[in-house]
């Protein structure tokens, strides 16, 4: 039987992640602070380069732990810039460094990034119905006011595209296509728009 997913899930790396992680909601921070860095470096980049470079940036970014990453150095940015296993981009490694002190002082005023990121959708999952890859917006209102919020709270690399990335990949909107046999898994959480 043939199984129908999205089509942009076209290797192995990429098929493990639609049918395993794509559009699941999160609800973890630290996952929240992997899916923001690695969003952001994948800024110009395809998703696939990043998915290659997935378990080498939980390595050198100690488990994505804001806490940790919040506290890197020059020292520590010169390794990192050194290091091929990622995105070598002074700019983006610099921004992982400045959205950790952001996303903690999130943390401290919501409680969680979780809880603060949540109300950006009225707490649950938006479900979008699209038959096509084309049909997929690259931004949307909520992605905007995302990004315009994260930008006013000192994060970097988080304009409404990647915003939107970041929503469709951690959940907080169901955009896999109506054909596909994770729309219904993943929807079953999800509120129609």
């Amino acid at each position: 039987m043939d199984v129908r997913r999205c089509d942009w899930a076209r290797n192995d790396l990429a098929i493990r992640y639609h049918d395993e992680e794509w559009g699941v909601p999160v609800h973890d921070d630290r996952r929240w602070f992997e899916f923001l860095t690695l969003e952001g470096a994948q800024a110009g980049l395809s998703w696939d380069t990043i998915l290659k470079k997935r378990d080498r940036y939980r390595i050198v970014f100690d488990d994505f732990d804001p806490t940790v990453v919040a506290r890197y150095d020059e020292a520590k940015v010169a390794t990192l810039l050194a290091d091929p296993g990622i995105v070598r981009n002074r700019l983006k490694v610099a921004s992982a460094i400045t959205n950790a002190r952001a996303f903690l002082e999130v943390q401290r005023e919501f409680g969680s990034f979780d809880a603060y990121i949540w109300r950006f959708i009225g707490g649950s999952p938006i479900r979008n119905a699209w038959q096509s890859i084309e049909e997929v917006p690259a931004r949307t209102i909520e992605s905007d006011a995302l990004s315009k919020e994260l930008k006013r709270r000192g994060f970097r690399f988080v304009g409404t595209t990647i915003c939107y990335a970041l929503m469709q990949a951690t959940g907080l909107v169901n955009d896999h296509l109506v054909g596909c046999f994770r729309y219904a898994e993943v929807g079953d959480h999800a509120v129609g728009r």
